[in-house]
């Protein structure tokens, strides 16, 4: 038995050691034992569903060995493991296509803070006991995009989020609580996170039609209003939808609350623009984006277009709306209405780095690019007779999908039905592009061969004006 020395202080204020018996509060195998393999479990020969998005293979965790502390095995295990890894990040990041990231990013002189665990739990604007935090930062990246959106800085509360999902979370929780009774219209085309909203909330939604574009179709989003005109309206507002990059036409949409009969007392506007809502300021003949309309949020993701290694976003809403979230936590010694509790507190960090490296004209200079180079991949694919469509306002290609699976995770394509996309984003140069369309054509050339297999019309998804199947394409063509 493994007995320590404790220390007691008895009543006569004298210390006196006594036994501590350890083994009655430790147990004395930590390692639990290695739990069999349920039946029809195949680690390596499971069922491929869904994408083909299983685990196939797993780094097992080990136990050090006895000795690992003197023969230095197990670190150079790990390194070895660490040194292969970031060579298949690299080799994987030369062909991402598919997926909003924004992949050209440099934080090395940020590196001197990752020995810090650095917290911002609470309200951004309210320090808390926790003294290891980056509130300043935050709050200087709050007041960038604020001025982005037009509201004044005593007018605004918001904080950064985990990622855009937790953005919409917030929002539509807020929507929720000025109109405990109302009503949820999101488009079709909207991120799937909105209607989990609807489901963790308990909310009444309405999902409505949207055009060709992937745009809320508001004489729908009217209809539909009407049939509900005792509740208040929540409304989700898409700044580019996740599959075709379509941008809801938010003046339109607060015409149509108006001429419904709803006048702005009994409705609330959150704007999910994960992607687009740091593009759209850029772009002219966009709708803008702002507060001075009656809009309630915005959110915007902060690893899509600005870039940054872990997944953030950044969530703004009325001061005047967020008391009906906030309460006191005296643990904190800080107010919260956040979704989470503890934040990461380097994300604001690397947003504040970034928004100070690159400003308001970096960004413009990144938007034109995108725009540019998006325009170059539909033109090009449309030269080589393959279907495909881009919206005005959008840098989010979309075309026909590739029949092979294998091209599809090679590019890291996001595909729904028969239609894929490219997102091009800032560091989606025109030589990669170049390398996707040449590889493309040349696969297609083999799919299509013998001509027992047609390319899919898309016609449905895309319009007959740019659908180049059989049926259509004399009318890309032309």
């Amino acid at each position: 038995m493994e007995v320590v020395d404790a220390v007691s202080v008895h009543f006569n204020g004298k210390a006196e050691v006594e036994d501590f018996d350890i083994s009655a509060v430790v147990q004395p195998e930590p390692l639990p034992p290695i739990a069999a393999a349920e039946n029809g479990d195949k680690r390596n020969g499971r069922e491929i569903v869904l994408g083909k998005n299983v685990h196939t293979t797993c780094l097992e965790v080990t136990e050090p060995e006895a000795n690992d502390e003197f023969t230095g095995d197990k670190e150079a295990y790990m390194a070895s493991v660490l040194a292969r890894y970031r060579k298949n990040l690299m080799e994987r990041t030369k062909y991402h296509l598919g997926y909003p990231y924004n992949l050209d990013f440099d934080y090395g002189a940020l590196g001197q803070l990752q020995h810090f665990s650095i917290n911002n739990l609470g309200d951004p604007f309210i320090e808390s006991n926790y003294g290891v935090h980056s509130r300043q930062f935050e709050v200087g990246v709050l007041d960038w995009f604020a001025r982005l959106w037009e509201i004044e800085k005593n007018e605004y509360w918001g904080y950064i989020t985990n990622c855009g999902t937790e953005g919409n979370l917030h929002g539509i929780l807020v929507g929720r609580e000025v109109f405990p009774d109302g009503v949820l219209y999101a488009s079709r085309e909207s991120h799937y996170s909105v209607f989990k909203a609807a489901r963790m909330y308990r909310m009444d939604c309405e999902k409505v039609d949207c055009l060709i574009s992937g745009e809320i179709d508001c004489a729908d989003f009217k209809a539909k209003l009407l049939a509900n005109k005792d509740k208040p309206a929540i409304i989700n507002v898409n700044i580019g939808t996740t599959v075709k990059g379509a941008v809801d036409d938010l003046d339109l949409v607060i015409q149509t609350l108006e001429e419904s009969g709803f006048s702005q007392d009994r409705f609330y506007i959150h704007c999910d623009g994960a992607l687009f809502g740091l593009m759209m300021p850029f772009v002219k003949r966009a709708p803008k984006v702002t507060f001075k309309k009656p809009i309630g949020s915005v959110s915007v993701s902060g690893h899509k277009f600005v870039g940054c290694p872990m997944p953030c976003g950044v969530q703004i809403t009325r001061m005047e709306h967020i008391d009906v979230l906030s309460s006191n936590v005296e643990y904190l010694a800080s107010r919260d209405a956040t979704i989470m509790g503890s934040r990461n507190g380097h994300a604001p960090i690397f947003l504040w780095y970034t928004l100070n490296r690159k400003g308001y004209k970096g960004f413009q200079k990144e938007v034109q690019k995108c725009l540019r180079n998006a325009h170059y991949l539909k033109d090009r694919l449309h030269d080589a007779g393959i279907s495909a469509m881009l919206n005005e306002l959008s840098s989010t290609v979309v075309f026909e999908r590739p029949l092979d699976e294998e091209f599809v995770r090679r590019w890291q394509l996001a595909c729904q039905g028969n239609i894929a996309h490219v997102v091009v984003m800032p560091s989606v140069t025109i030589e990669k592009l170049d390398d996707f369309l040449n590889e493309l054509v040349e696969k297609r050339s083999t799919w299509y061969r013998d001509g027992g297999v047609q390319p899919p019309c898309i016609a449905a998804d895309v319009g007959c004006e740019n659908c180049a199947c059989a049926l259509h394409k004399l009318s890309v063509l032309s």
